[in-house]
């Protein structure tokens, strides 16, 4: 038996139901290649691909790429609006208070608890956004020299 094949990024927006652009395949790229960055890191990366990109370009197409769910926004409290590229499994994040280094972090334990509240109050709760808060390894190492 043979594994599908991966979908191309092309084939994942079409199939996501939007226009194939060289730039939205060079965001997408980007923000998959990356870990968690912000939209100027982005608009950065995108220009390094398929040359000059609007910064208005980068929000337009990052609002339809998180429509579709291809793409994931977090918003760290206090801090500006990351994107990432893993969607789908319900992980969190840890982010350092020090210097807002944002890692992933799966749930604690088993299969999402998180997603079974105390009080659901008659919603169908699909998705949690754990943050967790501390000091990365680099800040804490610094701080003790």
């Amino acid at each position: 038996m043979t594994a599908s094949p991966t979908p191309t990024t092309a084939e994942e927006l079409r199939g996501a139901g939007l226009r194939v652009t060289a730039a939205r395949v060079a965001l997408l790229e980007t923000v998959r290649d990356g870990d968690h960055l912000g939209v100027e890191a982005i608009a950065s990366g995108v220009r390094d691909r398929v040359g000059h990109i609007s910064l208005q370009a980068v929000y337009e197409a990052l609002h339809a790429l998180t429509a579709a769910g291809l793409v994931r926004r977090i918003e760290p409290a206090g801090h500006p609006a990351r994107f990432e590229g893993r969607v789908g499994d319900n992980h969190h994040h840890i982010v350092c208070r020090s210097c807002g280094t944002v890692v992933d972090v799966d749930c604690a334990v088993g299969e999402a608890p998180c997603l079974t509240a105390a009080d659901d109050r008659g919603f169908a709760i699909d998705e949690a956004e754990v943050v967790y808060w501390g000091v990365c390894p680099d800040c804490s190492t610094g701080r003790s020299s």
